[in-house]
């Protein structure tokens, strides 16, 4: 076993509470526990499994990452506590998107309520995009059942107890037949299946950053893939890696939330993009803004 560290000073407007909301969506705790100021989650880390916990108090958050391996690379210590600052959304520009749209005469006031809001991040790419597939025009209380047999079939359980989501590597072992008996459709599993495969085998190659010079060709290599629409590749740069201008128009909460904010009894998703457009490039955090005034973690 092998055990990292890490000290984290976190910003004065910081919400923890949002932070631990998004990671108690599974009352079950199969794969993540959370309580009002600790979160423990399995994962798997550079194919080991690993299990994360962190403990808030205030202004400060102190990580530990337990490792199945006497062994660490590396490149994991290095990488340990940049990965921390893009879990934990500290990179998010929150202030710059406060300081520009605080006074908008339709979105203003809601944003005042919560300045420091981030959108919470998944562990990887990987369980981003699997997620919002597995999640696609089902309920949320659905989407976790399936969730939760998907982890057991593909993941491997830590020694803490918790599941660990899994990795490429790990689903692209497994058949669509296996895939669907979790619970999933043909073209879900189908779309799981081949993104784990191109994956797998490094013909689909995920970047380390998402930036304005490589979103649009990572977002055409993931549109090839059948299954995957729009609104599943900007979830995905969202969640998985950070980036903050995706237009979530196609998504069916945002869209009610802002006919509730606009005092609007119907909003098409046409209606709704252009509406976002002027919050370029920060789209995705009003997305976060009108989830969380309805109590969604998304």
């Amino acid at each position: 076993m092998t055990t990292l560290t890490h000290n984290i000073t976190l910003p004065s407007d910081y919400q923890v509470s949002n932070f631990l909301t998004f990671h108690q969506r599974d009352s079950q705790q199969f794969a993540e526990r959370a309580c009002h100021n600790t979160l423990a989650k399995g994962l798997i880390w550079e194919n080991t499994p690993a299990c994360l916990s962190i403990r808030f108090s205030p202004g400060h958050a102190y990580a530990q990452l337990q490792l199945e391996t006497n062994q660490p690379t590396t490149k994991l210590l290095q990488d340990w506590a940049a990965w921390l600052d893009y879990f934990l959304g500290l990179k998010q520009p929150t202030a710059d998107f406060f300081q520009q749209h605080q006074h908008h005469p339709e979105f203003g006031a809601l944003l005042r309520q919560n300045p420091g809001l981030r959108v919470a991040q998944t562990s990887s790419p990987f369980e981003a995009i699997s997620w919002a597939i597995i999640g696609q025009q089902i309920s949320v209380t659905a989407a976790l059942n399936i969730r939760r047999r998907f982890i057991k079939l593909t993941g491997e359980q830590h020694s803490s107890g918790l599941w660990c989501y899994p990795d490429a590597q790990r689903v692209a072992q497994v058949s669509i037949d296996e895939l669907r008996s979790v619970g999933l459709s043909f073209n879900k599993a189908r779309a799981i299946a081949q993104i784990s495969q191109l994956l797998n085998s490094q013909t689909l190659k995920f970047p380390q950053h998402v930036n304005a010079d490589n979103v649009e060709q990572l977002r055409t290599e993931l549109l090839a893939i059948t299954g995957v629409g729009p609104w599943t590749v900007n979830y995905t740069l969202m969640r998985g890696f950070g980036w903050l201008d995706g237009s979530l128009h196609g998504d069916a909460a945002v869209r009610r939330y802002l006919q509730v904010l606009l005092k609007q009894d119907t909003l098409s998703a046409k209606q709704t993009e252009q509406w976002l457009a002027q919050f370029t490039p920060w789209r995705a955090l009003v997305a976060a803004h009108l989830w969380h005034s309805q109590g969604f973690s998304g």
